[in-house]
């Protein structure tokens, strides 16, 4: 059994990654054509965001992002648990990940990020998304050099904030998502030096400096994927931004809906 805590920055594309993660059974992923991968919803919760990503995504509507709820002692009210059963091979032995996750509001990065040192908030929250867990998932989606800081206050915060006992063991899995994106899409195949060595430098060192190498691992992913691999047009549009809702995405082209490298950093987390 595998806890994850998916984490990142509103917009960043969490709760669409795992409707996509839920549904993929119905399609392939251009990343992991080596590897055969069957996804299998265990839990209501899972199979609803399968459902949705069927009747939304495909139909060329757009989830509704997760909201951030306190309670009255800034604890976070209780999210919703996704379970995934993951079958693969493994040379000629069939194997299995069972996969629990949980999908944090961006509004908890921005918290950790923006505030200076420890609050009862960062406190609560890193508490819960570090317990019980074999490692974190955790979206960076911007590429722009001015990022960089913002992500690396995240990092330097959350990393302080993690008690050592718990940091010793923490795996963490860092996805630059959206890659279907032109600028960034070349860089797909080699992203720590090709996008996070290159853009978000601060960031990258941090992690490096932070943690043994064996316990960061990046990643680049993209759950809308391109039209083909020679055909590199994203496959989304795009949609502005509407009252404080982050700008979002549709499919262009939904029956070439093909994700990219959705599975690799959940098998690295949890082999």
């Amino acid at each position: 059994m595998g806890n994850i805590s998916v984490i990142g920055p509103r917009g960043a594309g969490k709760t669409t990654y795992l409707a996509a993660l839920a549904y993929s059974l119905e399609h392939g992923d251009q990343k992991s054509k080596t590897k055969k991968f069957t996804i299998i919803p265990q839990n209501e919760e899972s199979r609803k965001l399968a459902e949705q990503a069927d009747n939304i995504l495909r139909s060329g509507a757009e989830l509704e992002a997760t909201r951030l709820i306190e309670d009255e002692e800034n604890q976070l009210a209780d999210l919703p648990y996704y379970l995934f059963k993951i079958k693969y091979k493994a040379g000629s032995k069939a194997r299995e990940i069972s996969l629990t996750t949980k999908d944090y509001p961006g509004e908890c990065f921005d918290k950790v990020a923006n505030h200076d040192g420890s609050s009862q908030f960062t406190e609560n929250f890193i508490k819960d998304c570090t317990t019980d867990v074999v490692g974190c998932l955790i979206f960076l989606t911007a590429w722009e050099s001015n990022m960089d800081a913002y992500y690396n206050r995240f990092v330097t915060n959350f990393l302080r904030n993690v008690p050592g006992d718990r940091l010793s063991k923490l795996k963490l899995a860092v996805a630059m998502t959206k890659c279907e994106r032109g600028e960034i899409w070349p860089g797909r195949n080699d992203p720590e030096k090709d996008l996070f060595g290159l853009y978000l430098k601060q960031t990258t060192n941090t992690l490096r400096s932070k943690l043994p190498g064996e316990k960061v691992r990046f990643f680049a992913m993209s759950t809308f994927g391109v039209l083909a691999i020679k055909d590199p047009r994203p496959n989304r549009i795009d949609r502005l931004k509407i009252h404080d809702r982050e700008p979002g995405a549709v499919l262009r082209e939904p029956a070439y809906w093909q994700p990219y490298n959705l599975i690799e950093p959940l098998y690295w987390l949890n082999t």
